[in-house]
């Protein structure tokens, strides 16, 4: 014990039935939500950025996706290689587990299948973040309740 404060960790809050638990200090404190739908599935989205010299850069984008066709993990993969315009046959990833749920990571991206038809994308900014800083958010991605449709409405219509 050195008589240091333990450094001040910072919590994501909840979107759409998940808890983001943690966030790196040195990530951007603007933070924008929006919700989409695309080729059938819906997004809600989360964007932490920060102010740069020439306008603004995202540091960091959570995304919860719900959708039938998103009922395995390499369902999963095809639609988001298609939706980050990504070659599927080149995209680098390695199984990982997030808690029962099976997933895919890389360098700046996870993603994994929390249940059929519902899914968490996290990208990360390369260039100021590593491998191990990705692995540390998206562990303490968890789901809100057991059941995110028994949350109770806060109004927001992006925030579940």
């Amino acid at each position: 014990m050195t008589g240091a404060p333990d450094p001040v960790t910072r919590d994501g809050g909840e979107l759409d039935g998940f808890h983001i638990g943690y966030l790196p200090p040195e990530v951007g404190g603007l933070v924008s939500d929006f919700a989409s739908e695309w080729d059938t599935v819906r997004f809600v989205t989360r964007f932490w950025e920060r102010q740069i010299e020439d306008g603004h850069r995202v540091d960091l984008r959570v995304h919860v996706l719900r959708g039938d066709r998103l009922r395995s993990l390499a369902e999963l993969r095809g639609f988001l290689a298609e939706y980050h315009e990504r070659d599927n046959a080149d995209w680098a990833l390695t199984d990982f587990q997030h808690g029962e749920a099976p997933g895919l990571i890389g360098a700046a991206e996870a993603f994994w299948l929390a249940a059929p038809g519902v899914a968490v994308n996290v990208l990360l900014d390369p260039e100021r973040f590593t491998a191990d800083n990705l692995r540390a958010i998206t562990q303490r991605i968890t789901s809100a309740a057991a059941d995110p449709a028994s949350l109770p409405d806060s109004g927001d219509p992006l925030v579940r």
